[in-house]
């Protein structure tokens, strides 16, 4: 009896004393990311089960643009994110400017056959400072139900007020607008980017966005612009395609994408520099952009993998009966009238097209 006695008591110190250095070795980062039906992804697909894996804690953050904060917090030496979700843009312009740290790519898992991660991701889909998650896009949706006869099908419907009245909502920024409105006025996808780096093509996007400027409704976080077609504020609107995807799949919105005139894009994972838990929150984004975790995201969003051997783990919605790939930005059927942005030409003209597009909104 003191025998099982001295064994059960010494069991229960060893159980102490693993969970004590369990939770020694605990640790926590601060992720901070665009929230909405995207941030809920994310959640799912990548940090549920890294906590589950691992032990540590992801403190969620939204933000209406995880970037925005990266500069004042490095430059003020008060960094209190470990990992944001940004735009490409802002992660080669900050990753120029020294805002960001390096990620040695060669560390990211390879692909289930063994394909190296650099021959893995898709072309683009990593840089000095940033591991790309997923292809996502910006298109226009309707409310099928709120325009009778002919339905919207092609950009130029967007910027068209006297075949389809009434209100349009566009994200406040120069990017993707100027794209848009030039592809709505006929320029051809593939010469956008030429066009807008001149001065006659910068003025002849205003020029075309002036035909909408008084039926414009401005929007700024993502799950705004669902809501103001929700709400019969807009006819149209951009918006992410996955905010639409998320209202017509779950929330039995009768909204439509018009793919035509869409323009892709990637969202990486960067990681401040002087994050508090650097080593940390290389080891999640290790984990959250291996292949079955971008396809596991696609359960609940319609957002493309970054990866190439995601593809054929992509499968049914979280509803069961819905097949994720023809909602996908980078589905065939969808890219008949695409626009690749150009990552490069906004690291070097966001500033001063920014200003330009300001002092427009403000009538200057």
């Amino acid at each position: 009896m003191m025998k099982m006695l001295r064994i059960l008591a010494s069991t229960a110190l060893a159980v102490c004393i693993s969970l004590s250095a369990a939770n020694a070795g605990a640790g926590e980062i601060t992720v901070v990311s665009w929230g909405g039906a995207y941030g809920n992804s994310q959640v799912e697909a990548y940090y549920k089960p890294w906590m589950a894996k691992t032990g540590h804690k992801i403190k969620s953050v939204d933000a209406p643009n995880p970037a925005d904060p990266i500069k004042a917090q490095v430059t003020a030496g008060n960094v209190s994110m470990d990992v944001a979700d940004v735009e490409y843009s802002d992660a080669v312009r900050y990753c120029d400017e020294g805002l960001l740290e390096t990620i040695d790519v060669t560390q990211l898992p390879p692909a289930p056959d063994g394909t190296p991660a650099v021959e893995d991701f898709i072309e683009g889909a990593l840089t000095d400072c940033a591991v790309a998650s997923i292809v996502w896009s910006t298109v226009f949706a309707y409310d099928s139900t709120k325009i009778s006869g002919a339905k919207p099908t092609t950009i130029a419907d967007l910027f068209d007020t006297k075949k389809f009245p009434g209100k349009r909502g566009l994200r406040k920024g120069a990017k993707p607008n100027l794209e848009m409105a030039l592809m709505a006025d006929g320029v051809p996808a593939g010469d956008v980017y030429k066009l807008l780096g001149t001065k006659a093509g910068v003025k002849r996007a205003f020029a075309k966005l002036d035909t909408i400027k008084k039926d414009i409704v401005w929007w700024e976080a993502g799950a705004q612009a669902p809501q103001l077609l929700a709400d019969g504020e807009v006819t149209m609107t951009t918006a992410y395609n996955g905010r639409i995807f998320n209202a017509a799949a779950k929330e039995n919105k009768p909204f439509v994408v018009v793919w035509d005139g869409q323009i892709l894009d990637f969202d990486l994972y960067v990681i401040p520099k002087g994050a508090p838990n650097k080593a940390l929150a290389l080891e999640f984004i290790k984990f959250a952009t291996d292949t079955q975790r971008l396809a596991d995201q696609s359960k609940y969003i319609a957002y493309g993998p970054a990866r190439k051997s995601s593809a054929p783990f992509v499968g049914m919605y979280q509803d069961g009966k819905t097949k994720m790939a023809p909602h996908m930005p980078t589905a065939p059927e969808n890219m008949k009238n695409a626009l690749v942005n150009n990552f490069e030409f906004w690291a070097d003209h966001d500033s001063e097209l920014n200003e330009r597009f300001n002092a427009w909104i403000a009538g200057k």
